[in-house]
């Protein structure tokens, strides 16, 4: 089996290849003509945008890899099947399941590494290819990615409205500062024109101050300026939002347990930060499934048996998408919105290849 598993292996790593760049270069070429007109009135530079779509290959990768590996193994099988050589393994006593061993390790190692790949390169690059895009194409100032408009921020027994931060400069402006007691009544409200933040503390300019009196009422008093003990800094506000793409699996755990501890649905990032587990998982169970697809076809008709595996793939990622959207609207828990299209498909093609090694 030691000279079976490294022919196996090769071709697979050979056929696995050949599709991810044959899918890359074509989603890069379509992606490239919608977004041509778009470049070409932005007036946008040439290194911009080559930069700006080469740091888009990492997600590329990571999306068509699925696609790729049921491909590969479906065209490796047909190949095989067609050339008898199934037939010749089986009559040396060496069942489907055995053949198939170093395809199903290929196919894990491969979901390793897309886990580790849309950990550590997938967010940085995509990341980056989208503020170039906007910076070059959509024309956004750099002055823009410093500042955020109407933020609000919920803290501990307080909400703030802001309705422009600027953090080149540590700067609030226009803010609305709502303190709460523990039975969430409104005890004291700030409303002033800016708050500076001088490395230690804010100072609060220009305002007016309503606080809950002794008698019940509230009492106005203005202000030029008063120092304000807030327990947040700057990067606190700095909370841009980005994409679930642009964050690692530990980013979305964390930035879904921060907003949910301040009050705030976090079911989108508890959805995504599962799907970052479970979307990997799919290139192993797709080999479960083309395995018995590719044998099935009588005579190792290639055509017929990739016409086939790109209707399963179809079948698949609408199952998919279908239940991750499900989850994102609440009816579903996360876990249970990421795995369950993974869990059905897994149970089917444990079925199909356990009942074509019988027969």
């Amino acid at each position: 089996m030691g000279i079976i598993s490294q022919y196996l292996s090769r071709e697979l790593v050979k056929l696995f290849l050949g599709f991810e760049l044959a899918f890359v270069f074509i989603y890069l070429l379509i992606d490239f003509i919608q977004k041509i007109d778009n470049i070409i009135e932005a007036e946008a530079s040439l290194e911009s945008m080559v930069i700006c779509f080469a740091l888009k290959i990492p997600l590329i990768v990571m999306q068509m890899a699925p696609v790729a590996m049921l491909l590969s193994v479906i065209v490796l099988f047909s190949i095989m099947e067609r050339g008898r050589e199934i037939t010749a393994f089986k009559a040396c006593g060496i069942s489907v399941l055995g053949i198939a061993r170093p395809v199903f390790v290929f196919s894990l190692v491969v979901a390793l590494a897309l886990f580790l790949f849309s950990e550590l390169l997938v967010p940085f690059a995509t990341l980056k290819s989208n503020r170039i895009w906007n910076q070059e194409v959509e024309k956004r100032s750099t002055m823009q990615t410093h500042t955020r408009n109407h933020i609000w921020y919920r803290s501990q027994n307080a909400i703030y409205w802001i309705r422009e931060f600027d953090f080149k400069y540590a700067l609030m402006k226009d803010i609305s500062l709502y303190f709460f007691n523990d039975s969430f009544k409104l005890i004291k409200r700030i409303d002033a024109k800016e708050g500076i933040w001088d490395q230690e503390s804010w100072t609060i300019q220009n305002g007016l101050i309503q606080e809950l009196g002794a008698d019940g009422r509230y009492h106005a008093k203005p202000f030029e300026e008063i120092p304000l003990s807030l327990p947040e800094t700057p990067d606190d506000f700095q909370q841009d939002a980005r994409e679930p793409s642009e964050m690692s699996y530990w980013e979305l755990k964390q930035y879904a347990e921060k907003i949910h501890k301040d009050g705030y649905d976090a079911t989108t990032y508890r959805v995504e930060k599962n799907i970052k587990i479970s979307f990997p998982i799919i290139c192993f169970i797709l080999v479960l499934i083309g395995i018995p697809i590719a044998l099935r076809v009588k005579g190792g008709r290639i055509a017929l048996a990739v016409a086939v595996g790109i209707g399963t793939i179809f079948i698949y990622l609408v199952a998919f998408g279908l239940t991750r959207s499900i989850g994102l609207s609440g009816i579903l828990p996360p876990v249970i919105s990421a795995w369950i299209a993974n869990t059905i498909f897994f149970l089917i093609g444990i079925y199909l290849l356990m009942h074509l090694d019988r027969s």
